[in-house]
């Protein structure tokens, strides 16, 4: 297993990071695996994998790119650069087109575990590297970024809370699978037998991604990151729970207030209900509030949010309404 030695100042400083790039980079893989984990990614394949295939099918060169740097049990570090906190996509991806090109084809060899492909072994690798991200991002994440970024802001929401309820190790052991607090100032950041490293006085980020992927990256001795995959529930699309919201219950407190009630079996913030129900945040907060003076949701303090669930009449309510098996 890969771990890090992480001093409780570190950690303590730790930060979540949004990241364009690494999105991008993570929808890069799902495209690449073609093969989704949810009925959202699946709808999202359909779409996008046909045009991603005929880009690839046009240039060998960047297809055989594709293969190498994602490697089967290390990813080309030049086509993962540590994300850093406020940066567009066009600055992350700007540091991958600045890569050297030599250091880009030892990175591919360290991913392939062997020798380099003679079709990649050229100077421009970089360069398709950044045109093929742009492209996916232009085509395939572009469009759907705003709500992405409210999923993925969401969930900085709910593990900040959980920070605050049950310390550092509670959000550690639930990132991704292969990531523990294992004690002793030890970070397990994935299952590889890697050598451990010292990462104490650097700067540590977290960055959620929508797709169910993650890496680790980092840059010298300064930063690091481990790049992780959004909660289920907030990552699947909306749509997939429609029919999660009863008829009755829906006729009873209308369509949109009844998916509020729904939805908070767990408890979450107002900017997640925005994200999962793609509702704006004055209605969420009209809903909530018609909720609460119902008695049928509460509300709590964790940290600096504030978190929704259903009181007991809530979920009295919500189980009643719901049809017989």
């Amino acid at each position: 297993m890969g771990w890090w030695q992480v001093n409780a100042d570190t950690l303590a400083r730790s930060r979540f990071v949004l990241s364009p790039l690494a999105e991008t980079f993570a929808s890069l893989k799902l495209l690449h695996a073609a093969a989704g984990t949810h009925p959202g990614e699946h709808d999202w394949l359909r779409s996008h994998l046909p045009g991603y295939r005929a880009a690839l099918a046009a240039d060998p060169v960047t297809a055989l790119l594709v293969r190498a740097g994602l490697g089967r049990s290390w990813i080309a570090d030049f086509l993962t650069p540590t994300p850093r906190d406020g940066e567009s996509f066009e600055e992350g991806v700007a540091r991958v087109r600045a890569a050297d090109p030599a250091a880009a084809r030892a990175h591919l060899r360290t991913s392939l575990a062997g020798p380099l492909p003679a079709a990649l072994d050229r100077e421009d690798l970089p360069e398709r590297a950044a045109a093929l991200l742009e492209h996916v991002w232009e085509t395939d994440v572009r469009p759907y970024w705003e709500r992405r970024r409210r999923i993925l802001e969401a969930d900085v929401v709910a593990r900040t809370a959980l920070v605050s309820r049950g310390g550092w190790a509670a959000v550690l052991d639930s990132l991704r699978p292969g990531t523990r607090w294992l004690g002793e100032s030890r970070f397990q950041v994935n299952l590889h037998e890697y050598p451990p490293r010292e990462i104490s006085g650097a700067e540590l980020l977290f960055v959620p991604v929508t797709p169910k992927t993650g890496w680790v990256a980092w840059e010298g001795r300064e930063r690091y990151a481990v790049v992780y995959p959004c909660s289920g529930a907030l990552a699947e699309d909306r749509r997939d729970r429609a029919h999660a919201v009863p008829d009755a219950l829906g006729t009873l407190l209308g369509p949109a207030r009844a998916t509020v009630l729904v939805l908070l079996a767990a408890p979450l913030s107002t900017t997640q209900l925005v994200a999962l129900t793609g509702q704006g945040l004055g209605s969420v907060g009209r809903h909530l509030r018609v909720l609460l003076d119902a008695g049928l949701v509460e509300r709590r303090r964790a940290g600096r949010s504030v978190l929704y669930s259903r009181t007991p009449a809530g979920t009295t309510l919500t189980e009643a309404a719901a049809p017989l098996p």
